[in-house]
């Protein structure tokens, strides 16, 4: 269950302030971040993190990307809805769904490892780059994936004290859940595929 302690043992600080010096350090300073700033029991400051970065990137693709079905003739009104959905509903749903099986991936490996509440928080804050991620250019949307995975990797090697190589190994499968396939890595991926081979075909003839 999410919680929000007062008083942290370590933790967020709280406010956008505060929201906003997280972001920035844990993209530029991630290994000090997740060391310092994940704390036992301390959920709600990493969740409003994750939505806060879900309603970014969804607003901007919302904005950006054409092609969002219209419901009953209003399109202002259905993109709030999908904006609403994704960011009450979905993007808490699934970062604690991730949490759990990323849980259950370590519990055979890793004997002293933290608890959920801490795999929460670094999900939740590897998900930094992709404020980008809704912008519809390919090459930024696999970048943002790839930063976001990578650091993924380094919080659960930081917070669980695992190597880097078992970190990579047992948070595969998450970092394909969110990043590749929550923020789209994955079909950013395919169109710079699908771009090359035209290219190459344009070339060739």
């Amino acid at each position: 269950m999410t919680q929000w302690v007062e008083e942290p043992a370590g933790g967020r600080d709280r406010g956008l302030t505060a929201l906003g010096r997280a972001w920035l350090e844990v993209l530029v300073r991630p290994r000090r971040f997740f060391r310092a700033g994940v704390a036992p029991g301390d959920q709600a400051p990493g969740l409003v993190f994750a939505v806060g970065v879900v309603c970014v990137e969804e607003a901007t693709r919302l904005a950006l990307v054409p092609g969002t079905p219209v419901v009953a003739g209003r399109p202002l009104s259905t993109r709030a809805l999908v904006l609403a959905l994704a960011v009450v509903l979905v993007a808490p749903l699934v970062l604690h769904l991730v949490a759990a099986i990323q849980t259950l991936l370590l519990i055979p490996f890793v004997s002293d490892r933290a608890g959920i509440s801490e795999t929460v928080q670094v999900i939740a804050y590897a998900s930094a780059p992709c404020v980008l991620a809704g912008v519809p250019i390919p090459a930024l949307r696999v970048l943002c994936g790839l930063y976001g995975a990578t650091l993924l990797v380094v919080g659960l090697a930081v917070v669980h004290e695992i190597s880097l190589p078992r970190a990579a190994l047992l948070g595969a499968l998450p970092a394909a859940l969110v990043f590749g396939y929550g923020f789209r890595g994955f079909a950013a991926a395919a169109e710079l595929l699908d771009g090359a081979d035209i290219l190459t075909v344009s070339v060739g003839t």
